[in-house]
């Protein structure tokens, strides 16, 4: 069946990874609903069929607008969100508004329209494990978030259990960790490393780098996020995750070696306020119950592909590197 999907926040990185994937693996049409705040870009959605796509600019807050579009659709992907933790340091109310109040007004349309829904959420919201722990983060983690962002995308799920168990809403949820890939904002940590070398600038790398993230492509999760739409069971949580944990001195180091530099050609600045040590996903549940495997489970692989996409679009990223690296070094970063 050809089903008609709303995707907010489907400019931005991730959501935009997932509209290429649904318009070339399926026969799907998709509208995006994006604010198109900083981090949205619609030189992302360049070169979609334009008779399986729209896109619509609005605010996932905005009632009217929102009860209309799904009125018109058969099923939402909820991306939209703010979700720089620097950002949510320096100003935590858009992400109050966003992650909240938005999450809120698509849960109420999704009820009176009866429509299913899938919430992004991020393994942000379980905080941080210690470097030497051997344990993962499961759907059975407690949430113990530690930043604005982190805490309001915590709420933003609270609410999606709630409308379900509370009101029938058709919903689920899936945590992931950290996205890299095409089209990621030049402020995020992988691509603001890549163009910095591409540019001749020395990376730089908060405290001793030893923190780490557990990365995935983002095209694995786009197709783990289509799996849960098509057979995940409503009411439920799945993590994604594709077991690549690195620390982000390796994968400043391993960018570095990838684009013909010295390994460590790096500068180090004063971490940041509440850095969180460890993030590690079990997709278990996801793998075993839904039959998910990623694509890209060799990491360097993916980084190389990354690199490539980068350099070759430069006119992409170009616009945005300047004011995201004054934004850094006024704060000496």
């Amino acid at each position: 069946m050809v089903r008609k999907l709303l995707v907010t926040g489907g400019a931005g990185f991730i959501g935009s990874n997932f509209v290429h994937h649904v318009l070339s693996h399926t026969d799907d049409h998709v509208t995006v609903l994006d604010k198109l705040t900083y981090a949205g870009n619609l030189a992302s959605l360049e070169g979609l069929p334009a008779d399986r796509f729209r896109f619509v600019r609005g605010d996932i807050a905005d009632a009217d607008l929102v009860d209309g579009l799904f009125a018109d659709v058969d099923a939402v992907v909820h991306y939209a969100a703010e979700s720089h933790n620097d950002n949510s340091l320096n100003d935590p109310r858009p992400f109050l508004d966003t992650n909240i109040i938005g999450t809120y007004t698509l849960l109420e349309a999704a009820r009176r329209h009866d429509r299913r829904l899938h919430h992004i959420s991020t393994d942000e919201v379980y905080g941080d494990l210690e470097l030497d722990d051997p344990a993962r983060f499961t759907e059975h983690t407690p949430y113990n978030p530690s930043s604005p962002y982190s805490s309001t995308k915590a709420g933003s799920d609270l609410l999606v259990r709630a409308w379900v168990r509370s009101f029938g809403v058709r919903a689920t949820i899936s945590n992931c960790s950290n996205n890299y890939g095409p089209y990621q904002h030049v402020e995020k940590f992988i691509p603001r490393q890549i163009t910095n070398v591409l540019q001749g600038i020395r990376p730089r790398l908060y405290g001793k780098g030893e923190n780490v993230r557990d990365w995935i492509h983002a095209d694995d999760h786009s197709s783990a996020v289509l799996t849960i739409l098509d057979r995940g069971v409503v009411g439920e949580t799945y993590l994604i995750g594709a077991d690549g944990e690195k620390d982000n001195r390796t994968v400043v180091e391993l960018i570095l070696t990838l684009l013909g530099q010295e390994p460590d050609a790096y500068d180090h600045v004063t971490d940041r306020a509440g850095h969180d040590l460890r993030y590690a996903i079990d997709s278990t549940k996801l793998r075993r119950e839904l039959g998910w495997t990623p694509q890209y489970q060799d990491f360097d692989a993916g980084l190389r592909a990354t690199i490539d996409w980068y350099r070759d679009h430069e006119s992409w990223w170009a616009p945005t590197k300047d004011g995201v690296e004054a934004f850094y070094a006024s704060k000496g970063q």
